[in-house]
């Protein structure tokens, strides 16, 4: 059995991030991983490395379980390993327009190396954009199912941003956040990788169908299950890690504090990948998490799409704009002729002595702004002397 045919059949014998599985898939290589499989039993070296990472040196009867424990799970991928049809998967996956990529291949994103032993033995893809390529400047993007109208606002504004400014987003494909983030950077025309819980040809949630048609054609859908496999609650938790592996960072744009998302966070911290949460209204129950996360200090507060490119993006080369607030034509006077008009009244009149006073200059400079100021409608000449304009008198 070859490489490949080795890791299609290990993708059928233990669920998706398998650190057990993957410790001895990375100490054996597949071929061997499966062979040993086939016998029903570990080699001695493996036993004693699952011995001692389990009970931590104990030993009498906790290591005895521990020994019996690793014996039946070798006992239950023997079991799964005689209905296994490697050859069966790769044609239904490619009668699919799927293709299969393996570690070492030109597209397989090292990235995900970071995972350590639970690295996907394998992936499923399918589409038409290069997954390597599409990843180097991406952004997860999660958040809530049940997303409020401002949670979707701000989702497709973000994968609209990022994809604008060529960043592709990734993100799971559920309802909610997912989705909203998905359509805003189909909308702008770069790559959005869809990294599902289920076989490629699944379409879950089954309304998504044509959203997942759109990614196929222009990004990437993204499984570490053969096909014909669904989803399951395990399986969405487990797959979260791949979107924080794929990626320089995650952003949060809404989470209640018991939230998927916040498990796709948890898995960014632990890659030392880059976390963000977008904050929301504090009443909003669906924010708590997003809100938590920033109090906490874990996650880096971002509202718009640039800054999130500042936090992932090249130092000092991807830098967002600094707000600013709207500017009036009186902040382009100078100190001298804004002081001059913060000292005319509003009401009644005063004289230009008066007003010198009061703003802290000589009379010859007063009359010079005094003249400027009326020219540009500031102020107006009144019996009494001057004052400010009634429809300047407001600031603008």
């Amino acid at each position: 059995m070859n490489d490949r045919l080795a890791r299609v059949t290990l993708m059928r014998l233990a669920e998706p991030g398998d650190a057990v599985m993957g410790r001895l898939v990375a100490s054996q290589g597949p071929d061997a991983a499966v062979g040993r499989i086939r016998e029903g039993r570990p080699d001695p070296e493996f036993a004693r490395w699952f011995a001692a990472s389990s009970c931590q040196g104990s030993a009498g009867s906790r290591q005895e379980r521990v020994t019996v424990r690793l014996e039946r799970m070798f006992a239950a991928w023997a079991a799964r390993l005689e209905t296994a049809e490697p050859d069966r998967d790769l044609a239904e996956g490619e009668r699919a327009g799927a293709r299969l990529v393996v570690p070492g291949d030109c597209e397989w994103p090292t990235q995900l190396n970071d995972l350590g032993d639970s690295r996907p033995h394998a992936l499923w893809l399918h589409g038409d954009a290069d997954l390597r390529f599409s990843c180097l400047r991406s952004v997860a993007v999660v958040g809530s199912r049940a997303a409020t109208p401002y949670g979707t606002h701000v989702a497709a504004e973000f994968g609209a941003g990022l994809s604008e400014r060529g960043w592709s987003v990734v993100s799971g494909g559920a309802y909610g956040i997912d989705g909203a983030v998905h359509r805003g950077a189909l909308a702008c025309g770069t790559p959005t990788v869809a990294v599902l819980a289920c076989g490629t040809d699944i379409a879950y949630p089954s309304a998504h169908h044509s959203l997942f048609a759109a990614v196929r054609s222009q990004g990437l859908l993204v499984s570490e299950c053969p096909m014909g496999v669904h989803p399951t609650r395990p399986r969405f938790l487990v797959r979260n890690r791949l979107i924080a592996a794929l990626t320089r960072g995650t952003v949060v744009v809404e989470a209640a504090v018991r939230s998927g998302a916040l498990n796709t966070a948890g898995h960014a911290v632990s890659l030392n990948r880059h976390l963000a949460a977008v904050p929301g209204p504090v009443t909003s129950e669906t924010s708590a998490g997003c809100h938590r996360l920033i109090r906490q200090g874990t996650a880096t507060c971002v509202t718009t799409p640039e800054e999130m490119i500042e936090l992932v993006g090249a130092m000092g080369g991807d830098l967002a704009p600094e707000p600013r607030g709207p500017v009036f034509p009186r902040d382009r006077l100078n100190p001298e002729t804004r002081a001059v008009l913060e000292a005319v009244p509003a009401r009644a009149g005063a004289g230009p002595a008066t007003i010198a006073v009061a703003a802290g200059v000589d009379l010859e400079t007063v009359l010079s702004c005094l003249g400027g100021l009326a020219a540009a409608g500031y102020v107006e000449r009144v019996p009494r002397g001057w004052r400010l304009r009634p429809d300047r008198s407001g600031g603008g």
